[in-house]
């Protein structure tokens, strides 16, 4: 019922920066919670970052003062600003969002979405 499309992962240096994006679609009523995991292998699945509706937001504590959350609620869509990237910030990053959606039957019901994921590949 909704669908989260990632984009914005690739390959870069050191230091550098890259921006990924998640739209999300449907019939959505309204997104509360908007962030994005990441999965590097041989390692547990790790919260990056969140921003909810009201614009309170929470970092994992590796990546704050270098990664960025924002949000555009008119277009349901999130953003993940990251710049000073390091090799161990390579990983498939997720987005996930939660909030209410208007089902097929008509009734407002609340959604749990996960995006497909994308890769960040931080070396030189």
């Amino acid at each position: 019922q909704v669908q989260l499309v990632e984009s914005g992962g690739g390959l870069v240096q050191p230091g550098g920066s890259l921006r990924l994006s998640c739209a999300a679609s449907g019939r959505i009523v309204g997104i509360n919670d908007m962030g994005w995991y990441r999965q590097a292998p041989g390692k547990q699945h790790e919260l990056v970052a969140v921003r909810t509706s009201s614009s309170r937001t929470n970092y994992a504590d590796s990546v704050k003062g270098r990664f960025t959350i924002s949000r555009d609620n008119a277009k349901n869509t999130a953003y993940l600003q990251m710049n000073s990237l390091m090799p161990e910030d390579t990983a498939v990053y997720y987005c996930h969002a939660q909030g209410v959606v208007v089902s097929t039957d008509g009734r407002a019901r609340s959604f749990d979405a996960w995006g497909q994921g994308t890769q960040v590949t931080v070396s030189s």
